[in-house]
């Protein structure tokens, strides 16, 4: 009887081996991969290799230089040679990761019979008038004409004049090697119209060395959809002052054509506002010698943050705010002066911070008090105020006064207080900006998404990091949509790892194993202003 029982034992102890094993196989086969599977994090791959690659490209700026000879400028065998094109290359000096080269395709030709007339006429300005800009001259082109060494379009001791427009003149020369002397004329009048270490350097302020920009080469605005301006006008003491600003008509003659020439850079709202009883929150010193108060350059900055409080938070607005503020400083501090760091007084008397604004001290004048009561009535002048804030306006965003070559005539700004080639040679430190940021941001996220194995990576993240062909960039809509990706904005638990938002630059890559990006401005098509870089 014990046997059959051991048996029956045994059969039920080889079973529930069985079972264990079975069970064991389905947890191996099907239990861990289906676990596998539920608990991994989905990553899409991304083109890390070719990420890694932007940091060794090199960037040509494309300048078209159309040179155009007039008769006796060069002697009758050089003329013969003509058309022909020249092609001149230059590495813009920088202590950064991407190397920026501008290359300069002179294209020679003869002047036409309408050239030939206005540049035979007595002086520059009428020529000038007779040049007018042509509506299929590119962006970011040039055309320089060479004249006769003894014309009288220039003064005898000029050699070049740049004018507002894309244009600029050369004098010629009767020699042997008359092409190779003109062409390096050409070529610096091309260089001082065009991109230069100095602009580059101020538009790439937040990815170089300190040492390469200093406190003079004030950084300028960074890209944004838009900026909005609020001019401010600051009255501490309306007891004493019954100030009349016509604001209104000051924008609409002086900075709405600035800004129509600048509609290519971005999006732009104006507003303004009267501040009662606002003060700049720093006491002025008294000068016993002109009986006047005045502000040292070394308090200067502390009269931002609050006069800043009184504006108006910018928190809520979406793009930079630029505040231009105009004070009229109260009686008891009359007359108010603002001086530099060697202690004279400021020409224009005011200043500007970079990325913020500017702010201009407006004195009454001391006969206004003769035989008035109080409030006197104060009537600004806008012309001498907006001369000051357009010109902090340019140097917000970078517009610095051009470097001449050596004897150049210069023309200066147009009515609209910006020339074509400024326009376009911010628009390419724009460019060059974009292409950087975007450079940077890519490759901090792919580092970072190599260190945190476990943020998911959507298909439509690495779609927009890699998509094929062209990397477009539209003017209207300035260049890249700067954005924060949904699926980033992501908490993380562990410690060590805390929370994680990524800034991700939404645009479209092409190939980049040549290590080489060309790119020009391009004719705006109907559908506004796009720069197209071409990788090859």
């Amino acid at each position: 009887m014990a046997a059959p029982g051991a048996a029956a034992t045994d059969l039920e102890v080889v079973r529930g081996k069985r079972a264990a094993l079975f069970f064991a196989a389905v947890v191996i086969v099907l239990g861990l991969p289906l676990w596998w599977k539920t608990t991994e994090t989905y990553r899409a791959p991304l083109p890390y290799s070719q990420i890694s690659g932007l940091n060794s490209l090199q960037l040509r700026l494309m300048v078209p230089v159309t040179v155009v000879f007039t008769q006796e400028s060069v002697p009758l065998d050089d003329q013969e040679k003509l058309p022909f094109t020249v092609v001149h290359e230059r590495e813009i000096p920088l202590k950064y990761k991407l190397k920026i080269k501008c290359r300069f395709q002179k294209a020679y030709r003869r002047a036409l019979d309408h050239e030939e007339e206005a540049l035979s006429l007595g002086g520059i300005q009428e020529a000038e008038t007779m040049f007018a800009e042509p509506s299929e001259q590119a962006e970011g082109s040039l055309t320089v004409y060479v004249i006769s060494e003894h014309s009288s379009l220039l003064p005898q001791d000029m050699m070049s004049y740049i004018g507002p427009k894309r244009m600029a003149v050369v004098r010629g020369i009767m020699h042997r090697e008359a092409f190779n002397i003109i062409g390096r004329r050409v070529i610096q009048v091309a260089q001082a119209m065009s991109l230069t270490e100095d602009v580059l350097a101020a538009a790439l302020a937040d990815h170089l060395p300190e040492d390469k920009w200093s406190s003079d080469k004030r950084r300028p605005l960074k890209s944004s959809l838009g900026y909005e301006i609020t001019f401010s006008l600051l009255n501490p003491d309306p007891k004493s002052h019954d100030v009349h600003w016509d604001i209104e008509g000051a924008v609409q003659r002086y900075v709405q054509p600035f800004l129509n020439a600048l509609r290519a850079v971005g999006n732009f709202s104006v507003d303004s506002q009267i501040l009662y009883y606002a003060v700049l929150g720093v006491n002025p010193r008294f000068d016993p010698a002109s009986s006047s108060y005045y502000l040292a350059a070394h308090s200067l900055p502390h009269v931002i943050n609050p006069v800043e409080s009184r504006l108006g938070s910018s928190a809520a607005s979406l793009y930079p705010v630029l505040n231009f503020l105009l004070y009229v400083p109260e009686l008891a501090h009359s007359p108010l002066y603002i001086q530099d760091k060697d202690g004279a007084p400021v020409a224009t008397n005011a200043f500007h911070s970079p990325r913020w604004g500017g702010i201009m001290v407006y004195n009454v004048d001391p006969k206004a008090y003769n035989g008035s009561e109080l409030p006197v009535r104060v009537k600004v002048d806008m012309v001498r105020v907006m001369e000051v804030f357009l010109a902090q306006l340019r140097l917000l965003f970078g517009i610095a006064q051009p470097q001449m070559p050596p004897k150049c005539l210069f023309s200066g700004s147009k009515s609209e207080g910006i020339m074509s080639w400024e326009l376009d040679r911010l628009l390419w430190a724009r460019s060059v900006e974009n292409l950087a940021t975007a450079t940077t941001t890519l490759t901090s996220l792919a580092q970072l998404l190599g260190k945190i194995s476990n943020i998911v990576i959507k298909d439509d993240v690495a779609s927009e990091a890699l998509k094929k062909h062209w990397l477009n960039v539209n003017w209207n809509d300035m260049k890249y949509e700067h954005t924060f990706h949904s699926s980033f904005v992501y908490y993380l638990c562990s410690p060590e790892e805390n929370i994680y938002k990524i800034d991700f630059v939404r645009f479209k890559i092409r190939d980049m194993d040549s290590g080489t990006v060309l790119f020009e401005i391009k004719k705006p098509p109907a559908s506004g202003n796009q720069l197209k870089l071409v990788t090859r």
